[in-house]
């Protein structure tokens, strides 16, 4: 096994995360963990070799978190968002200070995700 790090992101309504992580990222949903009926969310999320965890339990973290994403392909990432036209984001492509192209994305709870491609 390789050592990696998985953050964990807040989250609050499944919904709107399953329409921007899913949907709109396409991120597939791994597993699903709930400790009973009426019992908050956990899940893990990947989209190729990212991982993410998503928690709805309160003592987990706090929403408003940052996670920086090496990310191939970026600008063909970046149409494919826009081509799908999602109605609460409208990334931008941007040249970064460290010689690298950034997409930052903003997730329903204020979460936001920096994808980067290195130029070198």
């Amino acid at each position: 096994m390789k050592n990696n790090v998985i953050p964990v992101l807040r989250i609050f309504d499944f919904a709107k995360t399953e329409e921007f992580y899913i949907n709109w990222l396409g991120f597939t949903i791994d597993w699903q963990h709930r400790f009973g009926d009426n019992f908050p969310l956990y899940l893990q999320i990947s989209k190729g070799d990212i991982l993410l965890h998503l928690s709805e339990h309160h003592g987990d973290c706090c929403p408003g978190g940052k996670v920086f994403i090496n990310y191939k392909g970026l600008k063909e990432y970046h149409q494919e968002l826009i081509n799908k036209d999602y109605r609460y984001n409208k990334p931008g492509l941007g040249d970064a200070p460290w010689n690298a192209l950034c997409m930052e994305v903003i997730d329903p709870v204020g979460n936001k995700l920096l994808f980067n491609e290195n130029k070198d």
